[in-house]
This record gives C-alpha cells, sequence and structure tokens, in this order.
C-alpha cells in the first residue's frame, strides 16, 4: 500500500515535509533521498510513502529508508571546509579501503554524518566544502546556481594566447560545451602558473579542458567555491564556517 498525502491527516504543528525531514536528519543527500522516495524505498510506519511532500510528524512516526531506521529528529547542521590533501577521496566511504575525507575528520565530527559538497579528484588538493544539510548541498551543486570555482593548476608548458581565448570561450567536450571560463597567468604561488575559474562541476572538467587543446595538468588545487576561500588553511587541516560565511552561502543560493 501507498500513502499519498491527499487521504492523511497529521497535526500541521508537529509536521514537516518527509524529504525535508530527512534531509535535515542527515540520512543522505537530497538528491540520493529523493530517488528512494520516488523507487518506494521509504517507508512511515511500516507503509510505502512515495510523495516528497508527505506530512511527516517528527514526533511520532517511525521511519525507514532501505529497511534501516531512520532517527528523524534533525540534527545540528555542521558546515565545514576543509584542505583535502592529495590521495584522499572525497566521499564517505570506500570499498577498497583507501582513505576518505571522513576518514581523516576530528572524531567530534564524525557522529553527524557528514558528506562533502561535490568532489576532488584523489590527485587534486583544496577547498572541500562538508555539511549536514542536504538543502544546501543539493542547492550547491545544482547548475542553475553557477557557483564560481576557482583552481590554481600546474601546467606542463606556456599556455598559447589563442588556446587561452578557447578556454575562455567555451570547449565542446564529449559531454557537451563548456561555460567560459577566466584564466590567468600567476607568478607567485609555485608550482602553479595559471588560475582558472569555472561554473561548472563535471568530472575531472578542469583536466579535460586542458586535455582537449594539448595541455597536461601536473597539479591542481581549488582555492574558492563561490565567496569560500581556503585563505591560510593548511593541507589536511578543517575549520567551522563562521556565522556570516553561512549567511553569505545561504543568500547566494536563495530561489
Amino acid at each position: 500500500m501507498v500513502i499519498s498525502v491527499e487521504n492523511t491527516l497529521h497535526n500541521a504543528a508537529s509536521s514537516k515535509p518527509l524529504l525535508k525531514a530527512l534531509t535535515g536528519a542527515g540520512a543522505g543527500s537530497r538528491r540520493r533521498l529523493a530517488d528512494a522516495i520516488k523507487q518506494g524505498r521509504v517507508e512511515v510506519n511500516g507503509q510505502v510513502v512515495d510523495a516528497f511532500n508527505y506530512p511527516l510528524n517528527v514526533a511520532t512516526d517511525r521511519v525507514q529508508v532501505d529497511g534501516r531506521l531512520v532517527d528523524i529528529k534533525p540534527e545540528p547542521l555542521i558546515y565545514l571546509i576543509m584542505n583535502k590533501p592529495k590521495d584522499v577521496l572525497s566521499t564517505t566511504s570506500d570499498e577498497r579501503g583507501r582513505r576518505t575525507v571522513i576518514n581523516i575528520l576530528p572524531e567530534k565530527y564524525r557522529r553527524f554524518r557528514l558528506y562533502p559538497v561535490g568532489r576532488l579528484d584523489k590527485d587534486s588538493t583544496g577547498l572541500l566544502l562538508l555539511t549536514n544539510d542536504g538543502e544546501l548541498t543539493n542547492k550547491l551543486t545544482h547548475p542553475r546556481y553557477e557557483h564560481e570555482k576557482e583552481y590554481l593548476v600546474q601546467v606542463d608548458s606556456s599556455i598559447k594566447p589563442g588556446d587561452k581565448k578557447k578556454l575562455e570561450g567555451g570547449l565542446h567536450l564529449e559531454d557537451g560545451l563548456t561555460y567560459p571560463a577566466v584564466v590567468m597567468a600567476v607568478n607567485d604561488c609555485p608550482p602553479y602558473n595559471y588560475s582558472i575559474t569555472i561554473h561548472e562541476g563535471r568530472k575531472r572538467q578542469v583536466h579535460r579542458m586542458f586535455q582537449s587543446l594539448g595541455y597536461r595538468v601536473q597539479a591542481l588545487k581549488r582555492v574558492r567555491i563561490g565567496s569560500l576561500t581556503l585563505d591560510r588553511l593548511k593541507e589536511g587541516e578543517m575549520r567551522e564556517l563562521n556565522a556570516r560565511e553561512v549567511q553569505m552561502l545561504l543568500k547566494n543560493i536563495q530561489d
């Protein structure tokens, strides 16, 4: 039996939309949880629910995702900025036992079910945001919001003026045309010799953009996402965002 919103009454004072309650409880990313609801893998009080806005009573309802009981009482929202080291995976777990960003979190943060916003390749370093705020994660990674991402790159040779124009105008890759980028030479951040700012988050996008023009990226470091910067954070270090930084993030993703 599938429960529909229309035939269910809940106490409005204690109700919260199902998808919002699950993301607020840190049960996973909004995208993953939305798929679970659509695929009939979420149960409320033993019955399947297929509506994102089903009014969940957070005080009394029992919720399961894939048969696993979820504590729907919202946990404190945590926002961490990390300078990801090389050879660390930007994922929550790895079936091959390789080190992940969760493995290097201080113990006090591990109980909050944090997950990375977007990804950095294993060989890349730099700014990575970790949070248990599923709605924020969804909006920060959604293409419509076009958050700037700035990288320092070490390229194996100087970029020809014509190629720089191609990077800045958009390139045709196998998954489509890239948005215009901003490319600048840098001299004060060895071993990096260029910075590039993009608005997308395709898999290995920066590597592929340079490779399409015959260049090889030897090192890559993300230094900015929107208004967030690494500043003086060393590799492997992390800190909580302050109230102003969180407000700026939230302001930038308002509908």
